[in-house]
């Protein structure tokens, strides 16, 4: 579904469900991260790209209800057919982890702001595939911001916005993600990859204009839980390796450096610090080696990164495994030039780097040959870097 389609099925429903017409109209992608994994919270470099994967919101203004003590708003969800109603003079947080408590944490962020909310109602329509390490979340979450920024005609600042977003996430769900999710849903750019140094939070556009190379999302359909638990372990095991080496970042630490406190940090810290003190070196250099069209050296260090996150990090599973030695199986030959794991892990999608001209070849190879193994349908599709979020004309 394009992003015009996607307005316009919103548009519709909003109508069926509130019987008016919409008066704004917001979108916010999703995003692969190409190479860069668990080290944006480790003060980082990540090296992601929106995808032209969104979440839509349409929403119009509506009379506050009597019963509901002031302003409230009602957000449905057209994919769970389901409608939560988020409180607007108070702090809205609190009951289980849903998709709802995202949204709240959005509006709890304006309210900290002493930012005025009316009443008003919405409908949320996504391409982004939940659970599958695209961000599905940080593009709710920054559709929602950007649909509030509409609503009272004052945008935030966009750093200020991310953070907004990013801490909604930390309130609502106890993920204590880092800030590239929300960063490559906002300040996406059509034809580029964002080099994003979470420490300074500076962006560097990376162009990425070549036709002949597109990049492959395969969805191996098994989804992560990251409120389970692990995730928040990995942060807490970075955390413990950063006081056995007598530092605040793993960012200010030498390979060398790691190897001489092996003995102090023990396994995993060891392990976990070697990760994400050599990812940092590979992100940068696939930045370089992209705007430079070595191609094959980027998907070397992709490769690399894979293993690097299966084995010293341990957050992958058999079944993204699968998927990147089935794309290098495929070899040059197949057009492909890397492959590995993306997102936090433990489930959710691979992403690889290919020949244009080999792209749907590939995928159908891949497809068949995991779901042989499996018995699970992948999904998997192509897509080049997108747009950020904006607002859509009506």
């Amino acid at each position: 579904m394009s992003l015009a389609d996607l307005r316009r099925s919103a548009s519709d429903v909003y109508q069926r469900e509130f019987g008016r017409t919409a008066q704004w109209f917001v979108a916010a992608p999703g995003r692969v991260n190409l190479i860069g994994e668990h080290t944006d919270y480790n003060d980082g470099y990540v090296l992601p790209m929106a995808i032209d994967r969104y979440v839509v919101m349409a929403a119009g203004p509506c009379a506050e209800s009597p019963e509901s003590g002031g302003a409230t708003a009602r957000f449905h969800s057209v994919e769970l057919g389901e409608t939560s109603e988020v409180h607007l003079q108070r702090n809205p947080g609190g009951g289980p982890v849903t998709w709802a408590r995202y949204v709240q944490g959005v509006v709890a962020g304006f309210l900290a702001r002493d930012v005025t909310l009316p009443a008003f109602d919405a409908v949320i329509q996504s391409t982004v595939p939940p659970g599958g390490g695209l961000s599905s979340s940080a593009a709710l979450e920054v559709a929602t911001a950007t649909l509030l920024e509409a609503i009272v005609r004052k945008p935030l600042d966009p750093v200020e916005k991310a953070i907004l977003c990013q801490q909604a996430e930390h309130a609502s769900t106890g993920v204590p993600c880092g800030i590239m999710d929300q960063f490559s849903s906002i300040f996406g750019q059509t034809g580029a990859l964002m080099l994003l140094d979470c420490r300074s939070q500076e962006v560097q556009m990376i162009p990425f204009a070549s036709s002949d190379v597109t990049v492959l999302i395969a969805n191996s359909n098994v989804k992560r839980q990251l409120t389970g638990g692990e995730y928040a372990r990995r942060r807490a095991e970075c955390d413990l390796a950063c006081q056995g080496l007598g530092t605040s970042s793993l960012r200010d630490t030498t390979l060398q450096e790691l190897d001489a406190a092996r003995e102090r940090l023990g396994d995993p810290g060891y392990r976990r610090a070697r990760h994400v003190i050599s990812e940092n070196d590979r992100t940068v250099r696939a930045a370089a080696a992209i705007r430079e069209g070595r191609w094959h050296d980027v998907g070397q260090l992709m490769y690399a990164s894979h293993e690097s996150l299966r084995d010293d990090f341990e957050v992958s599973c058999a079944e993204l495994d699968l998927l990147v030695d089935l794309a290098r199986e495929s070899g040059r030959s197949g057009g492909v030039y890397g492959s590995r794991m993306t997102g936090a892990g433990f489930g959710g999608c691979t992403v690889s780097l290919v020949k244009t001209d080999c792209q749907a070849a590939l995928a159908e190879s891949l497809r068949s040959r995991y779901w042989e193994t499996t018995g699970v349908e992948p999904d998997i599709f192509a897509c080049q870097p997108a747009g950020g979020a904006h607002v859509l004309r009506v």
